[in-house]
């Protein structure tokens, strides 16, 4: 490695009366990274700061790139604020590489020939794929796996590709062929290693991936590399020759066998790069020349390593900020110097959870292994323990849900035997559950952003963070790769405990109890009546109370998904259930601005006929209702007085309609494409399966809204991973995606089965929703439950699929009870003239519809008359004198 002399300055000063400019060439996740702590050091408001890009759009988050294909769009993986760059003062060139640096005029010329001259120079450029040099590898049907570009190029020729090929199984290879197959390819991929992953896990955890990979159907192929590429006459990819002699016919192939650091701009103008690339850096991310800094994939670190994860790219970027800062004047204080970084890593690599951390291959002199390997469940631990006893690393594949605790005890003895931390629950002697109490102070909890456990009881103690979002506002952990936020919240608990703040996990002010608790409560006494429930197990305060706001809807709801076992009546407008419901479920509606209520009918898969449409439009034609088609492919109808609900309901229920439970927190809809029926790319009628989940499960009243979706391929138009339960279909049945969301918090739904028979892919959903139902949280939507609950996805499939805990045939059979019970709300309030009765709009005046409820027309269409809510229109005389 070439050595730097040592340097005179920082940052050499601008022009006296001028103000220094920087330039950042690259504008990835560490220069964007870079951009925010200059901002966040008031640098931005002393310099000028020009960013030159060489992609189309700003920084995104690289490391999610493969949720592109699971329905991420490009601006869902931006990391930059739409204002950040305005509100900071930043010059941002998109599309506009660096092309040249001149070091002794101090300029920047981009390709559109835009010069910039710099008092201080970052080079941010990153990385390049290598591709292996194999005769053909230009054929057309050939890409690497990078950028969202690339990923673009990749879905629109797998249009008509049938097989693919990925080069490589490292990080990036696992995710382009988990891209490949969810693309509907059937996928191969090869590795010249003997393993896949071969630098984050050893051989056993090799064996336990490779088998778990290979069980998901792709076809893994080590030991071998690429030889050729052959082509067809026209260029095009047909077949992979490889090392061993063999051939795999293939229409495309990707390549993900690395990268090389970016550092053609650094060679050309005379800075020092490594033997084998890199830009040779300091310990403050200097390079030869004081003037000129390298961060992140480019740069050759002081310990001279390139470090191609995000968290030392993050670091980097801090440290040069912190630099530059300093020499500006700028800034708290000195910035930290970069002299190497926690290689630890914790992905979910095609719905496989992989972790490694420390001394993961065991390379430390006398060190000793203690190895857990369970082939069947596709799980591998294996520590490694210093002579000492001392923890120096380990591998985790399958289940690596003790990472966030054994991370920061690397380097320390843990406070139980290691056998202990790897051995399974309910495993003799084994399931050590170790909380952050054997955590040191000292321990990091947040890689990204180095946030230690002392930082997390600071922000609790001196800074009265009492809660999770306040503790990542105040320390930044948790807002990376979110890995450690279980972590946090235990940290942060267990600090509010110490304090003396009593963290009281009762449902509200009436229930000791948790909504979970209440459930098991409800069902195991067979309690039919809120009364019941309060007086025997509310807190004693609240006894022969009226409850709150809080508990009776919630206890409302446990009542109904239960009515059928527990013997209840299901209608939840009668009697005392009436008086427990939500705003919306008294008039089973949905209540708008200006006191009128929507209709939603139920559209089972959004399959509907025309007969029924023409009725939906002499409807709303005939009570004068806005109708608007909704996201769940339905139709909402707007604007109907409380007296005109029963109605419009009968009109809907003669023609076959009934609820869509839009207003209650049920099954809303079960969307789907049109399938195999009529989509060319279709591999299962997914209407005839929403329509009968739809069916199976409207009116199945739980702790939140519940929505689905089924797409008949990989292409997903159905957006199935963005619902509470979605399904996926394949060529041998169906994928089950569970703990999805849209809305303001949108989260991507997990893999929990694949392959299903439409009677396992039924099963396994009543299984899911009623233990969801049994253990969620009051208003806790699927996404965050699967997030909350103990041991996550893993521990949900354990009882879901694999019946850890006993209960599957109770499930079951709950779920078989509502199936046979359901009532149409609709139907079962037009049949009774007492239900009838509570539609109107005033109890002493039947009759007299509502006069506030008024409307002007809009696009052909009404719209709420708010003017009347306002209040009259008063005239204001301004300082002039005149009237406005």
């Amino acid at each position: 490695m070439t050595s730097m002399p040592p340097h005179p300055e920082a940052m050499p000063a601008a022009a006296p009366g001028t103000t220094p400019t920087l330039v950042l060439i690259g504008h990835g996740m560490v220069g964007q990274r870079f951009l925010e702590e200059l901002a966040d050091r008031g640098v931005t408001g002393r310099a000028r700061v020009v960013v030159l890009c060489e992609e189309p759009r700003p920084a995104y988050d690289r490391v999610q790139l493969t949720s592109y294909f699971a329905g991420r769009s490009p601006d869902d993986l931006s990391l930059v604020d739409p204002d950040f760059m305005a509100r900071h003062g930043i010059e941002l060139h998109l599309g506009d590489p660096a092309t040249a640096v001149d070091r002794t005029a101090r300029t920047v010329t981009a390709r559109s020939g835009l010069t910039v001259r710099y008092d201080a120079l970052v080079l941010a450029t990153g990385s390049y794929p290598f591709v292996p040099p194999v005769p053909g590898k230009d054929s057309a049907g050939c890409f690497v796996y990078r950028t969202i570009e690339d990923l673009l190029a990749i879905e629109e020729y797998a249009e008509d590709s049938r097989t693919g090929v990925v080069v490589g199984g490292g990080l990036l290879g696992l995710e382009a062929a988990g891209a490949l197959k969810g693309l509907g390819l059937r996928t191969h991929i090869v590795e010249f290693a003997p393993r896949l992953m071969a630098l984050q896990v050893d051989e056993g955890g090799g064996r336990a991936l490779r088998r778990t990979v290979e069980e998901m159907g792709l076809e893994v192929h080590t030991g071998v590399g690429g030889k050729e590429i052959v082509a067809d006459a026209d260029g095009a990819v047909t077949a992979m020759g490889l090392s061993d002699d063999s051939r795999v016919e293939t229409d495309l192939v990707v390549f993900s066998a690395g990268v090389r650091p970016r550092d053609q701009l650094a060679r050309d103008c005379g800075l020092p790069v490594g033997d084998r690339g890199g830009i040779v850096v300091d310990a403050r991310c200097r390079t030869a020349d004081p003037a000129v800094y390298a961060i992140g994939e480019c740069a050759l670190a002081a310990d001279g390593r390139v470090y191609g994860l995000v968290a030392p790219g993050y670091d980097m970027a801090r440290t040069a900020a912190g630099t530059i800062a300093e020499a500006l004047g700028a800034g708290s204080g000195p910035a930290d110097g970069f002299t190497g970084a926690d290689l630890s890593t914790k992905l979910k690599l095609l719905g496989v959870d992989v972790a490694s951390f420390g001394d993961a291959h065991g390379t430390t002199d006398g060190c000793l292994d203690v190895v857990y390997s369970d082939a069947r469940s596709g799980v591998y631990k294996k520590l490694v323990i210093g002579a000492a006893g001392e923890l120096l690393g380990g591998v985790l594949v399958g289940d690596a849900e003790a990472y966030g605790m054994l991370r920061p005890l690397t380097g320390s003895v843990p406070p139980v035997s290691p056998e202990q931390l790897v051995l399974p629950a309910g495993a003799e002697g084994g399931a050590a559950a170790l909380g952050p109490s054997a955590l040191p102070d000292s321990a990091v909890l947040c890689n990204c952003h180095n946030v230690t456990k002392g930082t997390v009881r600071a922000a609790v103690t001196e800074h009265s963070c009492g809660t999770l979002p306040e503790v990542k506002k105040c320390t930044k952990a948790g807002t990376g790769c979110g890995s450690c936020v279980k972590s946090l919240t235990a940290v942060m608990n267990d600090e509010l405990a110490a304090s003396g703040a009593t963290i009281d996990t009762g449902l509200c002010g009436c229930f000791p109890h948790t909504r979970a608790e209440l459930y098991e409560i409800v069902r195991t006494l067979r309690l039919t009546t809120f009364a019941e429930l309060l007086d025997s197990h509310g807190r004693p305060e609240a006894r022969n109370g009226d409850g709150c706001e809080i508990c009776k809807p919630t206890v409302g709801s446990i009542i109904a998904s239960l009515a059928p076992s527990v013997g209840a009546d299901g209608y939840v407008l009668d009697g005392e259930q009436a008086a427990l419901q939500d705003t919306n479920d008294h008039f089973l509606a949905n209540l708008q601005r200006n006191g009128s209520y929507s209709i939603v009918p139920r559209i089972p898969g959004g399959e509907i006929t025309p007969e029924k449409l023409i009725v939906i439009g002499e409807v709303a034609r005939d009570f004068g209702l806005y109708t608007k088609i909704t996201g769940g492919q339905r139709i909402d109808l707007f604007g109907a007085r409380v007296d005109q609900l029963p109605q419009v309901w009968a009109r809907l229920v003669d023609a076959g309609f009934e609820s869509g439970h839009a207003y209650g927190k049920a099954l809303r809809t079960v969307k789907s494409c049109v399938g195999q029926t009529w989509c060319r790319y279709g591999v299962q009628d997914s209407v005839r399966m929403a329509i009968d989940l739809e069916l199976r499960y409207r009116g199945l009243r739980s702790p939140h809204k519940l929505k689905s979706a089924v797409s008949g391929c990989a292409r997903e138009c159905a957006e199935a991973r963005g619902k509470d339960f979605g399904v996926i279909a394949t060529s041998n049945g169906w994928n089950l995606y569970v703990g999805g969301n849209g809305g303001a918090d949108p989260r991507h739904a997990d893999l929990l089965a694949q392959d299903l028979s439409d009677a396992e892919l039924i099963r396994l959903i009543d299984r899911f929703l009623m233990f969801y139902i049994r253990t969620a949280d009051r208003l806790e939507r699927t996404s965050a439950w699967l997030e909350r609950i103990e041991g996550g996805l893993g521990h949900v499939r354990d009882v879901v699929v694999h019946d850890s805990l006993g209960l599957c045939d109770e499930l079951e059979a709950l779920m078989a009870a509502h199936v046979t019970h359901y009532r149409d709300e609709w139907a079962e309030t037009l049949a009774d003239p007492e239900r009838l009765a509570r539609f109107v709009s005033f109890v002493n005046a039947p009759d007299a519809p509502d006069p506030s409820v008024r409307f002007v027309p809009e696009r052909d269409q009404v719209k709420p008359d708010l003017t009347l809510l306002a209040g009259p229109t008063l005239p204001v005389r301004t300082l002039e004198g005149t009237s406005v």
